[in-house]
C-alpha cells in the first residue's frame, strides 16, 4: 500500500476517536447550585476585561441599599464597553504634528464609525470640563478628526506630550471613567453622551 493512502487511511480512523472525545473544557457546564471549589485563591477578574468590569459593577449596585433599581440599565454599559472596545481595537489613527501639539484622524467601518463619533463627543466634554488640552472636533463621514493643542505652543514638554500619548492615550486619560461607568449603568441622565 502507498505511504500516502496508508496516513489517509490511519487519519480517517484516528477521525471517529478525536471527534467523540471532547475536550475538558466542553465538558464544563453551569448548573443550578453548582459549586466551584475555593481551596485555592480565585482570580480577581471575569476572564474578560468588560465582562469583569460589568460584573464589579453588578456587585456593587447589589450591595448598596440605596439602588434604585427601577433606573438600573446594565445594558447601557454594556453598549458602551462595545464602544470602549470598537475605538480601541478596530478604528484606524492616523497621527500628524501640528503647531502647539497634534492632528488625530479617526477612521472607521460599519459600527466602528458610530462608536468612534461617540466615544470622542462624550470625551471631548470631559476633556474641556477638566481643563485639558483645547480639543477641536470635527466629525468626518467615517470618523473624527481631533485637533488637539496645549496652551503654550513653547511648552516642548506638553506638546511632546500630547505626541506621545496619541489618540487612544488621550482617550484614557482622567480619572472620570469609573465615575461615568457607574452612573451609566445607574442609569443617571449623561449630557453629550450617544448611549
Amino acid at each position: 500500500m502507498p505511504r500516502s493512502l496508508s496516513i489517509a487511511l490511519s487519519a480517517m480512523c484516528a477521525w471517529p476517536l478525536l471527534a467523540a472525545a471532547p475536550l475538558a473544557a466542553q465538558e464544563h457546564a453551569h448548573t443550578p447550585g453548582m459549586t466551584h471549589p475555593t481551596a485555592a485563591p480565585l482570580p480577581t477578574q471575569g476572564g474578560h476585561a468588560a465582562f469583569a468590569a460589568l460584573s464589579e459593577i453588578v456587585a456593587m449596585l447589589q450591595a448598596d441599599a440605596s439602588t434604585d433599581w427601577s433606573k438600573v440599565n446594565i445594558e447601557r454599559l454594556r453598549l458602551h464597553l462595545v464602544d470602549m472596545d470598537l475605538v480601541t481595537l478596530r478604528s484606524r489613527v492616523a497621527a500628524t504634528p501640528v503647531t502647539g501639539g497634534a492632528q488625530f484622524v479617526v477612521r472607521g467601518t460599519g459600527e466602528t464609525i458610530a462608536a468612534v463619533k461617540r466615544m470622542t463627543g462624550a470625551h471631548v466634554t470631559m476633556v474641556r470640563n477638566s481643563g485639558g488640552p483645547r480639543v477641536v472636533r470635527t466629525e468626518l463621514v467615517d470618523g473624527v478628526r481631533l485637533i488637539v493643542t496645549v496652551a503654550d505652543p513653547s511648552d516642548t514638554a506638553a506638546v511632546a506630550k500630547i505626541r506621545a500619548l496619541g489618540f487612544i492615550g488621550l482617550m484614557a486619560t482622567g480619572d472620570h471613567h469609573a465615575a461615568h461607568h457607574m452612573a451609566l449603568a445607574r442609569g443617571d441622565v449623561m449630557a453629550d453622551h450617544g448611549r
